[in-house]
């Protein structure tokens, strides 16, 4: 069956509020954001969220509190960062963090994953009638021809053939949506990184896998069906393609911030060179720094938006 393509352009700059494309919704006495502990009954959403201008999102946990606790930091907000609560706690699906004009949310490992958080995500923001948000997503890659330790602003996510969108199949149905993100927010991380100046970082297209192991081309799986000259080739064709990284989760985060008016950036730190090998060796400690890479990039641009920084 071939797929049905929604070319829905999300970030028309006239439609400046975060947009959800479900008619239904309006004819409900109450939403419940179920993975997210949230009700628009039981909560005053517009009252708790109003003011998000920036929201954060990363698979861990662990590394979206830490994101919070340093975003409070550099935004010198009073209080301690140590006291930040998880509003989500009600539940131990993801958490949530709000630091002032910030959201920082975590959203688990791949597109399921992330996808159940983005419906719900975009559906606060529209409760809460938030408008011109930014959203990114901070997370770890595997590098394609690139040093470890250089940060990739993506260009479009892509999938396994390097095409620029995202399948989902509805009612038996394969939905094509575009993946590409939006080329202004990506300029102004760029120009963040060269004013820092602490980090390599490049503008490229990532691609999106559903698994770690085959669907990434490793050798190190429990499975295994090709020979390394397989992998460099199928590497060496995403390179050509203009994949600078791999991660699980690029495709589904951009074409659901794009249909729904948000405009998006992912900014993913390389740990290693799939040119050179499967598996991350290098140092704790180094791995830690790297991990904090994209935070460094992604904090200077909101406080370049806030007015904090020139």
């Amino acid at each position: 069956m071939a797929p049905i393509l929604l070319n829905c352009l999300g970030n028309d700059p006239i439609k400046q509020q975060v947009q959800v494309k479900n008619p239904y919704l309006d004819t409900m006495e109450e939403d419940i954001l179920y993975h997210f502990s949230l009700s628009t009954k039981t909560h005053n959403l517009p009252e708790m969220f109003g003011e998000i201008k920036f929201v954060c999102v990363g698979g861990s946990a662990n590394r979206m509190k830490a994101f919070a606790q340093f975003i409070h930091q550099e935004l010198e907000l009073p209080g301690s960062a140590e006291q930040i609560s998880d509003i989500c706690e009600g539940t131990d699906r993801y958490c949530m963090y709000k630091v002032g004009p910030v959201l920082s949310i975590s959203h688990g490992m791949g597109v399921p994953s992330i996808s159940i958080m983005m419906h719900e995500l975009i559906k606060l923001l529209h409760h809460a009638q938030c408008k011109d948000v930014v959203l990114f997503r901070l997370g770890t890659s595997g590098g394609v021809g690139l040093t470890p330790g250089t940060v990739v602003v993506t260009d479009r996510a892509v999938d396994y053939a390097f095409r620029p969108h995202f399948e989902q199949v509805v009612l038996g149905k394969v939905i094509t949506r575009s993946t590409e993100l939006d080329e202004g927010v990506a300029a102004e991380l760029l120009q963040c990184s060269a004013e820092l100046q602490n980090f390599p970082t490049v503008i490229g297209n990532t691609m999106c896998t559903h698994d770690f192991y085959e669907g990434q081309g490793r050798l190190d799986g429990a499975l295994c069906s090709f020979s390394p000259e397989d992998k460099l080739e199928y590497l060496r064709k995403a390179y050509e393609a203009g994949v600078r990284n791999i991660e699980m989760e690029s495709t589904v985060f951009a074409a659901m911030s794009r249909v729904c008016g948000v405009k998006a950036a992912v900014v993913c730190v390389t740990l290693l060179n799939r040119f050179e090998g499967d598996q991350i060796t290098s140092a704790h400690d180094v791995l830690v720094e790297y991990q904090q890479r994209p935070q460094v990039l992604v904090s200077h641009f909101i406080k370049k938006r806030l007015g904090l920084v020139v």
